[in-house]
C-alpha cells in the first residue's frame, strides 16, 4: 500500500514561494560570502600572527646574542682595568729613580762607577 500511496508534490508557482526562494537564495550567497571572508580574515590573521611570532623568535635570538657578547667585553674590560692599574703603578714606580736604575742595571747591563759586570751563561 505505501507504494501506492506515493504523494506527488508539485510546485506551486505563486509570488511568495518565488519571493521565499529568492530569499533563500540570498540567505545562502550571504552565507557563504560570510564563510569566504572569515577564511580570508582568519588566514590573514594566521599570516600576521606567524610573522609576529617569528620577529619574536629573531629579536630574542639577537638578544641573546648581544648578552653573550656583553658579557665577554666585560671579562675584557675587567682585565684590561687590572692592566691599568698594573700600568699605574708601574708609573709610580718609574718616576723613583732607584727603580729607573734597578732596571737600567737589569735590561741594559749599565753600571756604576767603578763597578764591573760579568756576564754569565744560564744553561
Amino acid at each position: 500500500m505505501s507504494a501506492e500511496r506515493k504523494k506527488i508534490v508539485t510546485k506551486l508557482n505563486t509570488e511568495y514561494s518565488q519571493q521565499q526562494q529568492n530569499l533563500k537564495k540570498q540567505t545562502d550567497r550571504k552565507r557563504i560570502g560570510l564563510i569566504r571572508r572569515l577564511t580570508f580574515f582568519g588566514v590573514l590573521a594566521l599570516l600576521i600572527g606567524i610573522g609576529i611570532v617569528t620577529t619574536l623568535i629573531t629579536q630574542a635570538s639577537a638578544i641573546e646574542n648581544k648578552k653573550a657578547e656583553k658579557e665577554k667585553l666585560e671579562q675584557q674590560l675587567t682585565k684590561l682595568e687590572s692592566k691599568e692599574k698594573q700600568l699605574e703603578s708601574e708609573i709610580v714606580k718609574l718616576n723613583d729613580d732607584e727603580y729607573i736604575k734597578k732596571i737600567a742595571r737589569r735590561d741594559y747591563f749599565l753600571s756604576e762607577d767603578g763597578e764591573i759586570i760579568f756576564n754569565i751563561k744560564k744553561d
